[in-house]
């Protein structure tokens, strides 16, 4: 029977959990506030980590945001080695995730289409 997870996912959740104490309690960075991360990459070597978060604000602000994570990549990295016990702490890259927002963009189009074919089938007195 094979594992339902891998190490390197098991790390990779932890090290999302840890990221996103430290961010919460311990970055004072106001640019970096609003942020939720959704996932962690780790490779294989756990010399790097691409860490994917949403903004509550959306795209708005990214540039801002993306320059507060780097600037605190440091500190979260050694506090990351002090929390996580790896080999190796992995050298931390931030991305946007735009998947949680395509998909409100999506519910809303499917739930427009389906209330337009709900109206389609009132009017139309054959159905």
């Amino acid at each position: 029977m094979p594992k339902e997870f891998s190490r390197s996912q098991r790390v990779a959740e932890q090290i999302r959990r840890e990221l996103a104490e430290l961010i919460r309690l311990e970055v004072k960075d106001p640019r970096v506030g609003f942020i939720t991360l959704t996932d962690v990459e780790i490779s294989p070597d756990y010399a790097h980590a691409k860490v994917f978060f949403t903004s509550m604000k959306g795209e708005e602000g990214l540039d801002e945001i993306l320059a507060g994570l780097r600037r605190a990549s440091g500190f979260l990295r050694r506090e990351l080695g002090r929390r996580v016990r790896i080999h190796t702490t992995p050298e931390l890259h931030f991305h946007y995730d735009a998947s949680v927002e395509r998909g409100s963009r999506m519910s809303k189009l499917i739930d427009e289409a389906v209330r337009e074919d709900n109206a389609r089938r009132e009017d139309d007195p054959e159905s």
